[in-house]
């Protein structure tokens, strides 16, 4: 509990929750990462604009630079992890976020907020088998 900060969690949740908010009232659209990258990653035409999601990518990325090149805020994640198992992580989310139709931000976020029963079962699901990783990974097998 030592890195325990509830003033920037509930700024930071309050922030995303305004952002979707947003998005959502003047695109129409639900803010979801997968829907936004995998629509710029495959060829079919949707109602959004590659700008917009190339926009939407770059700000995801742009925001805590800025943030952290104009402030004393430092990033605090640090991955320990190999790049191989990286890598298979990163296509095994591609893979989950395709099968649930949506990822943790489209579901967790957007649709838990609009009362979405299918949102509900997703991020359910996303909840209990991230606790079933932890538990695995760090107290069965022991791993870090």
């Amino acid at each position: 509990m030592e890195n325990f900060t509830p003033v920037s969690a509930l700024l930071g949740g309050g922030l995303i929750g305004l952002a979707s908010g947003l998005y959502l009232l003047l695109n129409g659209r639900i803010a979801g990462i997968s829907g936004i990258v995998g629509g710029l990653l495959s060829s079919s035409k949707g109602s959004t604009s590659a700008f917009e999601r190339l926009a939407f990518v770059i700000g995801l990325i742009a925001g805590p630079l800025v943030l952290m090149t104009g402030t004393s805020i430092e990033a605090q994640s640090v991955v320990t992890s190999a790049l191989p198992v990286i890598v298979i992580a990163g296509l095994l989310v591609g893979v989950g976020t395709t099968i649930g139709s949506g990822c943790t931000s489209g579901h967790g976020i957007c649709g838990l907020s609009r009362f979405s029963l299918r949102s509900l079962v997703a991020t359910l699901s996303f909840m209990a088998a991230g606790f079933v990783t932890v538990l695995v990974t760090r107290h069965l097998i022991g791993g870090a």
